[in-house]
């Protein structure tokens, strides 16, 4: 097995990207068992921010019906990613959830392994670091495609003002049924360390299409109160044809 991570002239040199384009808009549904309790959109679209060329990327998760009226949430996560590179150039998370409020923009300088955040001020910072949205449209450009069964992804985020290793391992392919068809996958699932906020390696499990757009099309966690699944319902505006099985 081998660990897939971003290789430091990947970060200097313009990386093709093959996944995604312009317009891409996905759309998934929450469930906690029978109960519809969420909805989760992702879009992204180029700009150009002081003469640069960037893909803003907006993920947003809202809570619905009986959920929304016992713990409201209201979650947004920006990040403004040079086209180039993939690298972040700013990011933005802003949590409503319940009672709870987080709100942060977090500067890259990748020059000099700094950060700035306006919680925390300036940190100095690993190689590479991205925050947790470009790090999924990072993966999605140039680490998923390369994964082989046993494989770990590993990649280095600033998320909840700390450095934060994120690692997936690559279990296989597997064809899973979803509303909007068969669809043949990625399966990936986190490698942990115990009581951070997943017990085993099994409470969640990515799949991912295997083709050439590497969307997710299901998320599942299995908390202490039940599992809760997360599903591509709508999509639109993808590079390549999405892996449905007829």
């Amino acid at each position: 097995a081998n660990i897939l991570f971003i290789k430091s002239k990947d970060a200097i040199d313009p990386i093709p990207n093959y996944a995604f384009k312009s317009g891409e808009n996905l759309k998934y549904l929450a469930h906690y068992g029978m109960i519809e309790g969420g909805e989760a959109l992702l879009s992204v679209y180029e700009k150009e921010i002081n003469n640069r060329k960037v893909f803003h990327a907006v993920a947003t998760a809202k809570s619905l019906g009986i959920v929304d009226k016992l713990f409201k949430v209201k979650d947004t996560y920006e990040s403004y990613m040079d086209t180039k590179t993939g690298l972040p150039v700013k990011a933005i998370r802003n949590i409503k959830e319940d009672t709870y409020t987080f709100y942060d923009e977090v500067i890259f300088n990748h020059e000099e392994n700094k950060i700035t955040s306006k919680r925390k001020g300036e940190q100095t910072v690993p190689d590479n670091i991205l925050d947790m949205v470009s790090a999924f449209y990072y993966a999605r450009r140039v680490l998923f495609k390369n994964a082989e069964p046993g494989d770990i992804i590993e990649l280095k985020t600033y998320f909840d003002d700390n450095v934060y290793p994120l690692k997936v391992r690559y279990k296989g392919a597997e064809i899973i049924k979803t509303k909007i068809g068969r669809v043949y996958c990625m399966k990936f699932c986190p490698v942990v360390e115990p009581g951070r906020i997943f017990d085993t390696e099994n409470d969640m499990s990515i799949w991912i299409s295997k083709d050439n757009n590497f969307v997710p099309i299901r998320i599942q966690m299995d908390l202490m109160v039940g599992s809760v699944k997360c599903d591509l319902v709508q999509y639109s505006g993808l590079k390549n044809n999405l892996a449905i099985i007829k």
